[in-house]
């Protein structure tokens, strides 16, 4: 997608002399957790150099330098935006407008924290609808690697009439997907050598579970976050017609297990929307707390308004 770069004076495109700004940005966010919103995940000028290359970003400058910045990147049928990552108390209109404008009609997802409410009002003022919710659960790995009772991996046993396995063909996965109503369809169009090269990663995990006559009925993915100390339980998904029985549970634990192998990882996580009602109470009830909420919104594109 073809970007113009004729901006006014005070919002333009991010230069790599600005890299030192962003940064401090990123730190000032990182310091609060309402502050949060979808940005770069480098910390050091070298790694921020390398992921700001692709994108198309935006900053606001002010007397002392940057103060506010914004990117587009291509996510599924359009953008996401990364930020705004802002100053307090910075006009963000300007930025989003030329966002917009960047955007050349296509549809833009942006992601902040459910308390960030300046960004929010700003979001929704550039005409961003919010979507869902999606809320992080957490819990420590200790409880897995002592032996509790009610988390160990020797009681994280299957119903009867089950199989665990660790891999599955890419239409038993995606039909399996389709079936439990998830939104995240990008995966739905993963090529075979994507889906490969996804499940080869050393970090990654799949859990799945066949029935007594080896349909796939269940499946947990993993990935293990070491420089993080985290595991993150991307997915979990039971196939309607095997829900209530207990298969989400057993597949929490079998997952946290095989967290709780990698001594170097300490905390595992999960996510869940709003309308994953039963998810939620899956994860309080395995003892994992609420730690923080992101808000997805989106405004769609001039052709779709």
């Amino acid at each position: 997608m073809r970007v113009s770069l004729e901006v006014p004076a005070m919002i333009r495109p991010l230069h790599a002399t600005d890299l030192p700004d962003l940064l401090a940005l990123l730190h000032w966010m990182d310091a609060a957790p309402e502050r949060e919103v979808l940005a770069p995940d480098a910390r050091t000028l070298n790694e921020l150099r390398l992921e700001c290359e692709d994108p198309a970003a935006l900053v606001d400058e002010g007397e002392e330098g940057v103060r506010a910045y914004c990117a587009l990147s291509p996510f599924r049928d359009g953008l996401a935006l990364e930020g705004p990552l802002a100053e307090h108390g910075t006009d963000l209109r300007g930025l989003l407008s030329r966002a917009a404008q960047q955007a050349e009609g296509a549809p833009v997802y942006a992601f902040c924290a459910r308390d960030n409410l300046p960004v929010r009002s700003a979001l929704e003022a550039a005409g961003f609808a919010p979507m869902h919710t999606t809320d992080f659960y957490a819990a420590p790995l200790e409880r897995w690697r002592t032996g509790s009772e009610k988390s160990s991996g020797k009681k994280a046993q299957l119903p009867p009439g089950y199989t665990l396995t660790r891999e599955l063909p890419l239409t038993e996965y995606r039909a399996l997907y389709r079936a439990a109503e998830d939104t995240w369809a990008a995966r739905l169009d993963w090529s075979p050598e994507q889906y490969d090269a996804h499940f080869a990663r050393e970090d990654v995990r799949l859990l799945a579970l066949r029935d007594s006559e080896g349909r796939p009925v269940a499946f947990a993915e993993l990935e293990l976050c070491a420089p993080d100390s985290r595991a993150e339980l991307t997915h979990l998904a039971v196939h309607p017609a095997q829900r209530g029985q207990g298969l989400g549970r057993a597949l929490l634990a079998l997952a946290a297990a095989e967290a709780a192998q990698s001594p170097e990882i300490r905390t595992l996580r999960a996510r869940a929307h709003d309308h994953m009602s039963a998810a939620r109470q899956l994860y309080a009830r395995a003892g994992l707390s609420h730690c923080r909420a992101v808000v997805t919104s989106l405004r769609e594109g001039d052709e779709e308004a």
